[in-house]
Formats: structure tokens, sequence, C-alpha cells
């Protein structure tokens, strides 16, 4: 059964090497992938850093715990630490359920999220 999945990304370092990366992989990840423009963010949290973002949108067979699990491992390959984030990758959403509620209050997120829906 294919699942219907949302996906953030997010990088303050090397940003759009890391952000195009993250997409091929995405891409090639789930089915039908659908992905947003870029937008920069100032850190939430003052330190003067920028984020590039964007967000993905496809379907796949894997479950919740699975996907999620495999898009922690895809942020370790590229060596992430809590200074650099070479990619962050939330799932957002996965059919009806919502993840990362904040996340969703972001205005990156309400500024792109129509680039992804289906219509």
């Amino acid at each position: 059964m294919k699942h219907e999945v949302i996906i953030a990304l997010g990088s303050n370092y090397r940003q759009a090497a890391h952000i195009r990366w993250a997409s091929e992989r995405l891409a090639w990840l789930l089915d039908e992938c659908r992905l947003s423009r870029v937008l920069w963010t100032a850190d939430i949290k003052g330190s003067g850093k920028w984020y590039m973002n964007r967000l993905a949108a496809g379907y796949t067979e894997l479950s919740a715990d699975d996907l999620q699990q495999l898009l922690k491992q895809t942020e370790a390959e590229t060596g992430r630490t809590k200074e650099a984030v070479t990619i962050d990758l939330d799932l957002l959403q996965y059919d009806i359920q919502r993840y990362h509620e904040k996340d969703w209050q972001r205005n990156y997120v309400s500024a792109i999220i129509n680039d992804i829906i289906l219509k």
C-alpha cells in the first residue's frame, strides 16, 4: 500500500549542495516525487546562520517508522552536527497523520506547501 508523505528539508552548511543532494535522494526514494522551490530563512534561534529550505512530497510503501529511520540515516551520511546542519530531513505528514506541529507554523512551510500539493 502506498502512503502519501511530505518531508521538510533544511540546511545551514553548504546549503545548495546539500539540498540538491537530499532532493535527488528523495526523488529516488519517493514515487511521484514533487519538490517545492527553495526558500532562505534565518535561524529561529538567532545564531545568524541562514537555512535553505524545501519541501518534498510523494508516495512510499515504507512504514512511517521505517521512513523516519531512513531519513535520519540519510542525515548521518552527510556528517550532520548540531552546529553544521548539513541536512535536516523531517517527516511532516504521513497519510493524514501530521508530525512536527511547530514546523507547520513556520512561514516557509505555508509559503511553499502549495508547490507540492496535487491539484
